[in-house]
């Protein structure tokens, strides 16, 4: 039987915590901006906010929800905007008003956000001017009553918050024109809300405090009904494996991926915010040389991100030159680590690169490799406190040590179902309650999972199971290889071909080349039968390469 519950750790961490230990997340957040009042909370384009101006911001909005717009308990509020500073004072606003927040991808079409609206029930919506012209034109099919709009430098100290505001709209104009009729500006939610009137709400940890939606990217998008428990639990399971890592006050953690994002919000957002860390908000991760420069500015202690991010940071020689004494945690997930990613941020960092694992399902952790591990081991890690992880097979049987079945999580960071969805909620969840992750893996006796790739990116060649992660992660160790990915394609003989997309890091990198060395590393069935050069890789929008882009891509050409 391969079920290990957190297993032949003994680094200080619980088998165990207690998700009752807080009566809810606002409950954790009370806690915070009592104990760290006075130190800086969120920072971002120069501008900082303790963890009191967040408190009475969050609750004048709160208040303004409450009283002005009248939302009661459990009604949904969107979220649409990238990493700045009104999105924590929103969110935490939402969620101490007991309204449920539901997290939007600001570079959603009108077609994806008229779904996730209507789905939601959404009543109001927080948005960034720049995603507005989107909003337009489908707010009329949606439930949608309230729009409030915000500049990404409206929360910016004078003059900068003019100077940005002018640069997006008028120099880089990358906000396309809008007319939303009584749009509400956010400010004057804030200049509105009156913090005396905010009326705490009792809110349970059985509540639903997220609509977190996932699976947009292989079909119709899902509202994973997150509660307050589930966010608790993952926090605690989280901040147990770290804490002897962390001192309270005095972290500081870069936030790159969007705090939208399940990994970005638990980790980031409530973890860290939890110990009285200060958030350093990257609004553009993609501006990789904006970023660097804004790295050096701060002694940062924690980073999290997902390869590609991580990779792009290591091709950059200012990001080389940084003071990284003060880094401990290097977080990464989202997508698999690979190899020659995680051994160059231990050559250039002095730290190694530990690999996380989870998915919105889980909100999101499930698995985390030690913080004491030195080096990468292709892992994914050992089960969080107060969780279980479990080999299954089609049936449901549990696998041996060693085989490879269908990764099955079972904890109190479980969601609680998909929204409206009983029947994709009992595709995935087993009756003694296990989540179905889609990922296949194995186990080892030390209870470590290997994840080998997503059932349905699995390609099978003369009956073959090949894994397209393993061959990236081969591919990416070739020095002229900036990123790969691999799909499989039809084929009359085999069933299916390898092949493999490549952004090259040198100009001079031929097929032959490309094919050598795969034929060094792999088993004949494995080695790509089709290698195509790209300027760029499709991604999702925190950077993880989308394999079902390119194979949708690479089928319509073979039809053409």
């Amino acid at each position: 039987m391969t079920k290990i519950w957190h297993k032949g750790y003994d680094a200080g961490v619980p088998y165990e915590i207690n998700p009752n230990e807080y009566s809810s997340i606002n409950d954790v957040l009370d806690v915070g901006f009592t104990k760290f009042r006075t130190l800086a909370a969120f920072h971002n384009m120069g501008t900082t906010l303790s963890y009191g101006e967040v408190d009475l911001l969050s609750k004048k909005f709160a208040s303004y929800l409450q009283n002005d717009l009248q939302l009661q308990k459990g009604d949904r509020v969107a979220l649409m905007m990238p990493n700045i500073l009104q999105y924590p004072i929103a969110l935490f606003g939402i969620l101490r008003a007991g309204l449920i927040a539901v997290n939007v991808n600001p570079l959603y079409t009108p077609r994806e956000l008229e779904h996730q609206l209507k789905d939601a029930g959404c009543k109001a919506i927080v948005i960034y001017a720049n995603s507005a012209s989107v909003l337009e034109k489908i707010i009329a099919a949606t439930p949608v009553k309230t729009v409030i709009l915000t500049e990404i430098g409206d929360m910016l100290k004078f003059p900068k918050n003019y100077i940005v505001n002018f640069v997006i709209k008028n120099v880089k104009k990358m906000v396309p024109p809008f007319n939303i009729s009584n749009a509400i500006n956010f400010k004057e939610c804030l200049s509105k809300g009156n913090a005396d009137k905010f009326k705490k709400i009792d809110v349970k940890l059985e509540d639903t405090a997220f609509l977190q939606y996932t699976g947009g990217t292989t079909g119709v998008a899902k509202g994973a009904v997150l509660t307050h428990k589930n966010i608790v639990a993952n926090m605690l399971q989280a901040r147990a494996w770290i804490k002897n890592l962390i001192t309270d006050g005095k972290e500081i953690i870069i936030t790159p991926l969007p705090l939208y994002h399940i990994f970005s919000l638990t980790a980031n957002c409530f973890i860290f915010n939890s110990v009285g860390a200060l958030n350093v908000l990257i609004t553009n991760p993609r501006d990789i040389p904006g970023f660097v420069k804004e790295l050096k500015k701060w002694k940062f202690t924690a980073i999290t991100g997902v390869n590609t991010l991580f990779n792009g940071l290591l091709n950059n020689e200012e990001f080389k030159k940084l003071d990284f004494s003060h880094l401990k945690v290097s977080l990464g997930g989202g997508m698999a680590v690979q190899k020659a990613v995680a051994e160059r941020w231990k050559q250039v960092t002095g730290r190694p690169l530990i690999e996380a694992y989870g998915l919105t399902e889980t909100s999101p952790a499930a698995c985390i490799n030690p913080m004491t591990l030195k080096d990468y081991n292709g892992l994914i890690g050992l089960p969080l406190p107060s969780t279980e992880v479990e080999i299954k097979d089609d049936n449901g049987k549990s696998m041996p040590i060693g085989e490879i079945g269908e990764i099955c999580i079972r904890g109190p960071q479980v969601m609680a179902g998909y929204y409206n969805r009983p029947d994709e909620t009992a595709k995935v969840m087993t009756r003694d309650g296990y989540f179905k992750t889609g990922d296949l893996g194995y186990m080892d006796e030390q209870g470590y999972t290997k994840i080998v790739d997503r059932k349905k990116d699995m390609i099978l060649v003369s009956g073959f199971n090949v894994y397209p992660n393993e061959l990236e992660d081969v591919i990416a160790q070739h020095p002229k290889v900036l990123e790969c990915a691999a799909i499989g394609m039809p084929d009359e003989k085999s069933g299916e071909v390898v092949k493999v997309f490549i952004v090259k890091k040198d100009d001079s990198l031929s097929k032959d080349e490309v094919m050598k060395f795969c034929r060094d590393n792999l088993t004949s069935y494995k080695v790509p039968k089709i290698v195509e050069f790209r300027n760029e890789l499709p991604k999702s929008n925190v950077g993880k390469i989308l394999r079902k882009d390119l194979r949708t891509e690479a089928m319509a050409s073979m039809k053409s």
